[in-house]
């Protein structure tokens, strides 16, 4: 059975930082392309980011110099480094199987709210 289990969302202030963790198992963790995806309040799912099997990243423009994806593939876990956090990325964030264009399984979420 795969699993995905999100962890180290918050409550931050504007500019703070978190860094979020998904422990994954139950498939070839080393072979996946891993993504963080995002849901804002009364939004759909939104792509942030992806690290590919060959450590390759990727990340949608409003995150690139402030999220930075990573792999430890002896844990079988992929990390999400959130820097200079704004409101407007205040969402449920998921980890998810696959990239940008074919994300298709993913966690149940943690929360993360960027308010004063």
């Amino acid at each position: 059975e795969v699993q995905l289990v999100e962890s180290g969302g918050g409550l931050v202030q504007p500019g703070g930082s978190l860094r979020l963790s998904c422990a994954t198992s139950g498939f070839a963790f080393s072979s996946a392309t891993m993504s963080w995806v995002r849901q804002a309040p009364g939004m759909g799912l939104e792509w942030a980011c992806s690290i590919g099997s060959d450590g390759s990243t990727y990340y949608l423009d409003s995150t690139k110099g402030r999220f930075t994806i990573s792999r430890d593939n002896r844990k079988d876990t992929v990390y999400l480094q959130m820097n200079s956090l704004k409101p407007d990325d205040t969402a449920v964030y998921h980890c998810a199987i696959g990239g940008r264009d074919d994300f298709h399984l993913w966690g149940q979420g943690t929360q993360v709210t960027v308010s004063s």
